[in-house]
């Protein structure tokens, strides 16, 4: 403001003219989230196609687009384990135009990159909410004579750092699920790390290793073959995918749980009609016929968590993975 004009124009009158600034701005703002997306939305992928991440991402893309009139295009930005994605995401603009499409690994960056990271995985992005879950499985093969998780617990507690737990390696989901349950249980299993979840498996039934914590979609095969054994589900209740598997607390396991996630996250600050519309197309495609059967055929169960239960939950697991690493001294750099 013209500070002549200002010296002459009344004190009340510049009050009224600085107001009406204010809302002349917030208005604008209003306007452009309440027409919102009035332009293509870039869903940001830390992965590359064609893995769960990127399938599940682009059937929520194309389940957004036609509820709410624009393109969701996918954007696969791979490398250090979505932090490249996730750094994207956080430096971008919060009016909901970018956003990051991830998993559960993302909880995990802040105990593994520590030196790494420019972005507070809480604080620098506003969860909406998550559209599926993949249960993480107890499984063992032919090498481990077991056949309920009160079996596998016993073995484990008479012979301590015995057992052997494979998972796709050192700070993976699997990692740090055998980790959290051996500690909610008072076991040492021998954690045995591999490259990628594929040798697992293949270790698994040839019985050269006995068990895995790994996530359903990865053994389900395997599972409803009878070539490997489902002992306990990670989950609050029972996977649609195997009823009558039953989950660690009805198994005597604690109320371990270990649930893999994948979700939509925007930058912080979002505008809240932003959130609105994008957790309603989140909470639709979860419950539709549709995206049901595509994510259980990836083995994983349609899911939505919003707002501030999803928040929360980002929250807890970046504390919990972060003192893990902190104990195991775990660091990737």
């Amino acid at each position: 403001m013209n500070k002549n004009f200002e010296k002459k124009m009344p004190l009340p009158l510049v009050h009224q003219a600085l107001a009406a600034t204010l809302l002349i701005a917030s208005g604008a703002c209003f306007a452009q989230s309440s027409d919102y997306p009035a332009k293509p939305v870039k869903l940001v992928v830390g992965f590359a196609a064609g893995g769960p991440t990127d399938v599940v991402a682009r059937a929520f893309a194309d389940h957004a687009s036609r509820a709410l009139g624009q393109p969701f295009i996918i954007d696969n930005k791979p490398g250090a384990n979505t932090i490249l994605a996730a750094q994207a995401v956080a430096s971008a603009p919060a009016d909901g135009y970018t956003l990051l499409f991830g998993a559960t690994n993302h909880t995990m960056i802040p105990g593994l990159y520590s030196n790494r990271v420019k972005f507070d995985a809480v604080k620098s992005f506003k969860p909406l909410c998550t559209v599926a879950t993949s249960p993480t499985v107890l499984v063992v093969g032919p090498g481990i004579p077991v056949k309920s998780l009160a079996d596998y617990m016993a073995r484990a507690r008479k012979e301590p750092g015995v057992t052997t737990a494979g998972t796709a390696g050192v700070g993976s989901s699997g990692h740090f699920a055998t980790e959290m349950f051996a500690r909610a249980n008072g076991l040492k299993l021998n954690h045995v790390p591999y490259k990628g979840a594929a040798p697992v498996v293949t270790d698994l039934m040839g019985g050269q290793l006995d068990s895995s914590f790994a996530t359903l979609g990865s053994v389900l095969p395997q599972i409803k073959s009878g070539k490997l054994t489902a002992l306990a589900v990670a989950s609050p209740k029972r996977s649609s995918l195997l009823p009558d598997v039953a989950t660690f607390a009805e198994a005597g396991g604690g109320k371990y749980s270990a649930d893999a996630w994948y979700g939509v996250l925007a930058p912080a600050g979002v505008p809240d009609a932003v959130v609105q519309k994008l957790e309603r197309a989140a909470v639709d495609f979860a419950k539709s016929a549709t995206a049901v059967e595509k994510l259980r055929g990836l083995g994983l169960d349609a899911d939505s968590t919003c707002g501030t239960a999803f928040a929360a939950q980002v929250e807890r697991e970046v504390a919990t993975y972060t003192q893990i690493a902190k104990d195991l001294d775990l660091k990737v750099e």
